[in-house]
């Protein structure tokens, strides 16, 4: 069941997700040479304490396995949900995509960057100026009266003529009382219409597309998820709420 929020529940959803968007934004320095991905994701916890939410991410379980840190640290072929860690030492060009998740009063923000670590290859730049350029596409038909599956349809007519490939395993999703909530967000186009879109109702948008195979693998770790080919990955992640007037991005400062 798809959860249409109430204007006092997007107050403190726009505050969850308002924190997302400074994380993402004041991390950006931080990500350079040398630098692990323990040393970002202490920092984040710390950051996201400071500002009165907590980390949605640290203790998620899926099943048995149970997620131990606060941001999802995912560098180069690794799609998402690295695990940091003291022996991730970032260098010269790789590139680190940070999902990151808040819990306020109640509520989840999300939200994803993908960001460059020093000077990195003309690949690396265009997987990640694609996949951002095609999140704001997908975002752009988040509106009422259109179906789950304009988004997926836009993202997918833009990201493939342009030699990516997109991962099909993993989508975008509902937002709310629940990190994960109806709909599904396919960020390929699969043939069917999906559901309509409503005012009020709060998604998660994130394509990741690779510059080989769509296809995925989990590592030993049973959360990082990586391209099956070693192919380069990027990961653009916004929270938006449909209005009257389009889509509103929420995790943006």
């Amino acid at each position: 069941m798809i959860v249409l929020k109430t204007n006092s529940e997007l107050k403190v959803m726009k505050e969850a997700n308002r924190i997302i968007a400074i994380i993402l934004s004041e991390i950006e320095e931080k990500v350079k040479p040398g630098v692990t991905t323990y040393d970002l994701d202490r920092w984040a916890e710390e950051r996201i304490l400071s500002m009165n939410a907590k980390p949605a991410f640290k203790g998620y379980r899926n099943g048995n396995r149970v997620f131990p840190a606060t941001l999802c640290t995912s560098v180069n072929d690794e799609v998402v949900h690295g695990i940091p860690s003291k022996k991730r030492v970032l260098k010269e060009g790789d590139i680190i995509g940070i999902d990151v998740g808040t819990i306020y009063k109640g509520y989840y923000g999300d939200g994803a960057y993908t960001y460059p670590v020093g000077e990195v290859s003309n690949e690396a730049k265009n997987l990640m100026l694609v996949c951002k350029e095609a999140l704001y596409v997908g975002i752009a038909q988040a509106k009422k009266s259109n179906r789950v599956s304009d988004i997926s349809l836009a993202i997918d007519k833009f990201v493939r003529p342009k030699g990516f490939e997109i991962v099909r395993e993993l989508t975008g999703h509902g937002i709310g009382k629940a990190l994960h909530e109806e709909p599904q967000i396919l960020n390929y186009y699969d043939g069917t219409k999906g559901q309509k879109l409503k005012t009020n109702m709060t998604l998660a948008i994130e394509p990741m597309i690779t510059t080989g195979t769509y296809k995925i693998r989990t590592l030993d770790d049973d959360w990082t998820v990586s391209t099956s080919d070693g192919s380069l990955s990027a990961h653009y992640e916004h929270t938006i709420v449909i209005t009257e007037n389009g889509p509103e991005i929420l995790t943006r400062l």
